[in-house]
């Protein structure tokens, strides 16, 4: 996330896209519900499906899934070609805006309508909503990113929100929910194998001696290993045990038959897994 979770409370505009916020991060939920109803704030939600946040929004754009590129592109479209963009921040802070521009006049409305199954004015008034509303915040989860072309949804909503100059204010900026509210935190707090909390990196000598003073111990130099790999090595005989807590990797692995087969493994007097 640019922001602090507090900023969202001072958006005047918040943009959400592939989230259903109420089931999967209900706090910042409640920040979004307090946005609207007590500081004014309009919501714009684009998702298939009807979700909660629908109740608060001033628009929900039912777009086709995996049609998000479209979407955000005609709303640039709009926003360059009615000149509704930061002229000086984009002059300043951003690099290749004469590109960009050339690459979403390919979106008119009209074509993306075709492609999202949305009327051409919903998205214009989506644009003008989001360009004209100061600061406007982007708030995005696993909708945008679970995509072959994740990647790319990211880098639009990244380049919407700096055409806006909604980038390094409070209430503005491109704010990414991981798929659950505890995974967010676990994260920051250094939950994974390459880094320590706040995501610095474990390979750099320096930190790591850091950590090591703070802590007492003596750290290991490398990184350890993803979830996915542990699966990978449980099928290799790499993998003597596996303590799994709170966690059901049938659903959240993103190739189930593998871990069924990882997971066969234990029943060898190799390896074993505690649930």
């Amino acid at each position: 996330m640019t922001n602090a979770i507090d900023d969202i409370e001072h958006a005047k505009v918040i943009f959400v896209i592939g989230s259903n916020t109420t089931e999967a991060h209900p706090v910042i939920a409640l920040r979004i519900k307090k946005a609207v109803m007590e500081n004014g704030c309009k919501l714009i939600v684009a998702d298939p499906r009807h979700i909660r946040l629908c109740y608060y929004a001033e628009q929900w754009l039912r777009l086709a899934p995996g049609t998000d590129i479209a979407l955000i592109n005609a709303m640039m479209n709009v926003i360059i070609e009615e000149g509704l963009y930061d002229k000086e921040f984009v002059a300043q802070r951003t690099e290749g805006f004469e590109e960009q521009a050339e690459l979403v006049k390919e979106y008119a409305p009209e074509k993306a309508a075709e492609i999202t199954g949305l009327d051409p004015e919903e998205i214009r008034e989506a644009a003008r909503l989001y360009a004209t509303t100061d600061p406007a915040a982007i708030i995005y989860c696993l909708g945008i990113t679970e995509h072959i072309m994740g990647v790319n949804n990211v880098i639009s909503l990244a380049s919407l929100s700096m055409l806006t100059g909604n980038i390094g204010k409070s209430g503005g900026g491109v704010n990414p929910l991981r798929g659950q509210n505890n995974v967010q935190g676990a994260c920051d707090m250094g939950a994974l194998p390459n880094v320590y909390p706040g995501y610095q990196p474990v390979d750099d000598l320096e930190i790591r001696a850091k950590f090591e003073k703070e802590w007492g111990v003596e750290l290991p130099e490398r990184s350890g290993y993803t979830a996915t790999d542990m699966m990978t090595m449980a099928i290799d005989g790499d993998m003597k045990a596996l303590f799994i807590f709170g966690e059901n990797l049938m659903l959240s692995d993103p190739n189930s038959k593998h871990v069924r087969k990882a997971s066969s493994a234990s029943t060898s007097s190799s390896w074993r897994t505690y649930l």
